[in-house]
């Protein structure tokens, strides 16, 4: 059973290994920070992008992601040791 996390955010261990996500998509909350903080999109670009997204929501990913920083960062970390241990083996193969 999902856990609410915000009004718009949910965690359940049976979707995306219980990663907080915008609640009724598989779309993380590491994901939201990753295109705005990361890639510089604004959060109505987002929403242009992926127009299942409610602005409302999005600005609930950024939300929760400043007042769990630490966590999601760790998260974030974790995913990019991962990918990048994934092309390392990509490519040396």
């Amino acid at each position: 059973m999902p856990k609410v996390l915000r009004p718009h955010i949910t965690s359940d261990p049976a979707v995306c290994g219980g990663s907080p996500i915008i609640a009724g998509t598989r779309f993380s909350v590491r994901i939201v920070v990753g295109y705005i903080l990361r890639l510089g999109l604004t959060p109505e670009e987002l929403q242009a992008d992926f127009p299942h997204l409610s602005l409302a929501a999005i600005y609930d990913a950024l939300s929760y992601y400043y007042d769990n920083r630490e966590e999601v960062d760790a998260e974030i970390k974790a995913n990019d040791e991962l990918s990048a241990q994934a092309e390392a083996h990509r490519t040396s193969s």
